[in-house]
């Protein structure tokens, strides 16, 4: 009977999209100030009390991996790291099994900060993939874009993640107007040497209010633009369906050299093959990253609902999702989290 349950209940849309990656925040807390996720003057962090334990954070991954088809688990923030017992978390999740008989895929998405300190407790916890965020190679640039003079931190928990032999190691890059559209070639030559995959990703509205411009920011076809100035870009075969970003390869002299790809979040979005379902640090499942309501898991666990019970309102949410983000639309409203509560 219980096989029977976890079968029937998928985190499926009114449109027939199912959510098999989640991704979960861990922390709103980041020790970078990045100027398209947070004021100047910082953020108001969820207060300690409302933000899920632990053993919160495993009972619900659980229950989205043994119960509700998730096969895919991101943690993210705000920035993990500064989580204390983010590697036993992994641990745990490592050990669970999804619905085709296999442990969950776990990744990472950090700033780097510290990652070398950590990056083997992590990996042998479990962790098989990471994404790191790096918007700029340039000292000036970097610290200009996070407020933080922390550039060479970031590239030696970059280097820690490649000794420690996670593959592939990603990298993700925010391309910003006027801002740091001179790192595109830097960047990717320096993917290319290194053997990591290099993720451009177009700004969204999820920063300081009043800050995103559609009418100037750097597209995708912008981006795409730059890049062959220099190198030949060739569409990889094999991509998936709901994969984010859409993938090159690299080809110079007749030889492909590499890859990178391209994420067109806003002019381009991927919205109809969405697979993903989030939870944030306080508890609240959002069926959309650009989502203008939550469903409040916490509370409903914190007053005694059963593992059946919370996996049927998670469903339940993830019912409701929207065929898309809308930011196109003339009646576009910037959800009320900005990133770094939101989770990446």
């Amino acid at each position: 009977m219980y096989r029977m349950q976890q079968q029937q209940i998928r985190l499926t849309d009114s449109y027939g999209r199912v959510a098999r990656d989640l991704r979960v925040s861990v922390t709103d807390r980041c020790n970078l100030r990045c100027t398209y996720c947070m004021p100047e003057e910082g953020m108001q962090w969820i207060a300690d009390s409302r933000i899920l334990t632990l053993s919160e954070l495993e009972r619900l991954v659980r229950i989205g991996v043994e119960k509700l088809g998730i096969r895919s688990v991101r943690f993210t923030g705000g920035e993990p790291l500064l989580r204390p017992g983010l590697a036993d978390l992994i641990g745990q999740t490592a050990k669970m099994t999804c619905d085709n008989g296999e442990h969950p895929d776990i990744a990472l998405t950090t700033n780097g900060l510290g990652l070398e300190k950590h990056i083997g407790k992590l990996r042998d916890a479990g962790l098989k993939r990471i994404n790191i965020s790096v918007d700029s190679l340039d000292p000036e640039r970097f610290a200009k874009l996070t407020r933080r003079d922390r550039l060479a931190d970031v590239l030696k928990g970059i280097e820690a993640a490649k000794a420690a032999g996670l593959r592939p190691i990603k990298i993700n890059t925010v391309v910003m107007p006027n801002t740091n559209e001179a790192d595109i070639l830097p960047l990717l030559d320096f993917c290319l040497n290194q053997g990591f995959q290099l993720r451009f990703i177009e700004e969204m509205p999820l920063g300081p209010p009043q800050v995103w411009n559609r009418d100037i920011m750097v597209k995708a076809e912008d981006i795409k633009a730059t890049i062959e100035e220099k190198y030949q870009l060739s569409l990889a075969t094999g991509q998936r369906a709901s994969s984010p970003a859409k993938v090159w390869d690299v080809v110079q002299d007749g030889a492909i050299i590499g890859q990178v790809g391209i994420i067109a979040s806003v002019t381009k979005p991927f919205c109809g093959d969405c697979d993903r379902t989030r939870l944030t640090a306080d508890g609240q499942i959002r069926n959309c990253l650009f989502a203008r309501r939550e469903f409040n898991l916490r509370d409903l666990m914190r007053g005694g609902a059963s593992d059946e019970e919370l996996a049927l309102a998670w469903a339940g949410e993830m019912g409701r999702k929207l065929p898309g983000h809308g930011i196109d639309s003339p009646s576009f409203l910037q959800p009320q989290r900005g990133m770094s509560a939101i989770g990446g």
